[in-house]
């Protein structure tokens, strides 16, 4: 037997036939809307002037986890980890042979070069 299923997508503003779903976020919250190629045009010609003098960001890491401070992320190469962790141990700093070197430790390595 076959099945034929088709997923159809209503504009959320005058219930004709939308193109797709539209996400967009502001102040935080995420919102998405189904909108036709009309509408998802008046959409981004309303916003057009207020895209065009924002700065785009990148998105914010969901979920569980610590972040590093001031909010950056970045992974340490091989060779860096080494010389931080060389620096930390003639400094008398606590840092582990391997994994994760702690991030005052990376702060305070930062600060004095």
């Amino acid at each position: 037997m076959a099945k034929h299923i088709q997923e159809i997508f209503i504009d959320d503003i005058d219930g004709s036939e939308a193109t797709g779903t539209t996400k967009f976020t502001l102040d935080g919250t995420s919102y998405e809307i189904d909108l036709s190629d009309a509408h998802r045009d008046q959409l981004e010609k309303t916003l057009a002037p207020f895209i065009t003098k924002a700065r785009a960001v990148r998105a914010e890491r969901g979920g569980r986890g610590r972040r590093a401070a001031g909010g950056a992320t970045r992974a340490l190469s091989r060779e860096k980890s080494a010389e931080i962790r060389q620096w930390a141990k003639a400094h008398g700093l606590p840092v582990s042979e391997r994994g994760r070197i702690a991030s005052t430790v990376v702060e305070k390595y930062e600060a004095a070069h």
